[in-house]
């Protein structure tokens, strides 16, 4: 597979060598499998959902083929007529045969077309605006999520779900997998449905590690939304309890401070820490790996929680962040070293971690609740906090969510 060359610049651009292009496998169980992407699948039909239609995109450089091959570039070959394109956070990037043109715009195989960021302005203005839409047929999505509620990509696509619905504009989603599996579910379920009304990282009324594929939070979303044009185009030899590294697909960071499968199965749980005053690893060479703060006693943590969660290691780590968080400050800290993928649980990660921090540092650590609640998706974690509720109670707000979400998600399942 060839590295894609990045020809179009992103709107909000960032350095593009952080997105470092298909890195290998994280570790665990390989494997050499067919699986075939929503993308893969409409190639081998020769594109016939689209054919003669004026097709908008929703993508960033996520969005390859198994041969490493842009969608921009697969869907210019074959034929078909892309008029516009949006991008998520983090804009676009693709690796294509396009040229960028300023902002705003870009050139496909000598075609002008409008590109337009759907990551600006603030809520409620994170959406394609309505004479975005016009001229469409159809919409297209296919970018890949990480499992985590709070990641923004399908709140993105959600959005744009429901302007398309508007517009009277068809929405497509090419599936892709979901990376840390799609049989594991864990973390309490977004109480407060207004919150998407705020912020893209509380808009679906799932727990914190969903187990969903694009597509499938495409049908949950539709529950709501009754777009009664949504297609999705499956993907093909993809187990509910695949990694992302043994699909055979190429892993393309979905964004810089994810440069691997590891960091996204430790992130539904680590990246609640960023509604607190501790640095998770951004600017370090192990982002979502690691917590820290110059007061922190990492030793005591790690020798405190070592032996206590099933399915990693904690070691005491000081990094000293180059952005984010106590940027060029020396951090203490703890590593924390996945060394069994399948039994770990980011969320039970999390809880000891948080517990622990509670009790050694009450002083110090401190959480922004705003942004907790939106993470977390419940208040109960707050109330139980301040009042200092024991592990056995966290545990059952936890496990609470897992419970009654796998019954309701039963009827959108796809695999």
């Amino acid at each position: 597979m060839r590295n894609p060359r990045p020809l179009l610049a992103p709107l909000l651009a960032l350095p593009l060598a952080l997105f470092a292009a298909c890195a290998g496998p994280s570790g665990g169980r390989s494997s050499s499998t067919g699986v075939m992407s929503g993308l893969d699948v409409l190639v081998a039909e020769g594109f016939k959902p689209l054919k003669g239609k004026r097709v908008g995109l929703l993508s960033n450089r996520t969005a390859l083929d198994r041969r490493g091959r842009s969608i921009v570039d697969l869907l210019a070959d074959g034929g078909v007529n892309v008029v516009a394109i949006f991008s998520p956070e983090h804009g676009f990037a693709a690796a294509s045969e396009s040229e960028n043109i300023g902002s705003g715009k870009t050139k496909l195989r000598g075609k002008e077309i409008p590109l337009y960021s759907l990551y600006q302005g603030g809520m409620p203005g994170m959406r394609p605006k309505p004479e975005q839409l016009q001229g469409l047929d159809v919409l297209v999505f296919d970018i890949q999520d990480i499992g985590a509620r709070f990641y923004t990509y399908l709140a993105t696509m959600a959005m744009a779900l429901e302007e398309a619905k508007t517009a009277g504009v068809d929405f497509l989603v090419l599936d892709r997998p979901n990376p840390i599996r799609g049989d594991i579910v864990e973390g309490p379920i977004l109480a407060d449905p207004n919150l998407r009304f705020v912020t893209l990282t509380a808009y679906f009324q799932v727990p914190v590690r969903h187990g969903l594929t694009p597509g499938e939070m495409a049908l949950w979303h539709n529950r709501s939304v009754r777009h009664p044009h949504l297609k999705v185009i499956p993907l093909r030899g993809w187990r509910r309890d695949m990694w992302h590294d043994q699909t055979g697909l190429p892993w393309v960071p979905p964004s810089p401070n994810m440069p691997d499968v590891e960091a996204a199965a430790l992130y539904p749980g680590i990246g609640i820490f960023e509604a607190s005053n501790l640095a998770v690893g951004r600017g370090t060479p192990v982002p979502f790996r690691w917590i820290g703060a110059p007061w922190m006693n990492g030793e005591e943590i790690a020798a405190r929680l070592n032996g206590t969660v099933e399915g990693v290691e904690f070691s005491a780590q000081d990094y000293t962040p180059s952005k984010s968080v106590f940027a060029n400050q020396l951090c203490r800290g703890v590593r924390i070293t996945v060394t069994d993928r399948d039994a770990m649980r980011p969320l039970a990660v999390f809880r000891k971690l948080a517990l622990a921090l509670r009790d050694l540092h009450p002083k110090e650590f401190e959480w922004r609740w705003d942004e907790a609640k939106r993470m977390v998706g419940t208040e109960e974690f707050r109330l139980m906090w301040e009042t200092g509720a024991q592990e056995s109670s966290f545990i059952g707000l936890f496990d609470k969510g897992p419970r009654d979400f796998e019954a309701s998600r039963k009827s959108i399942l796809l695999y």
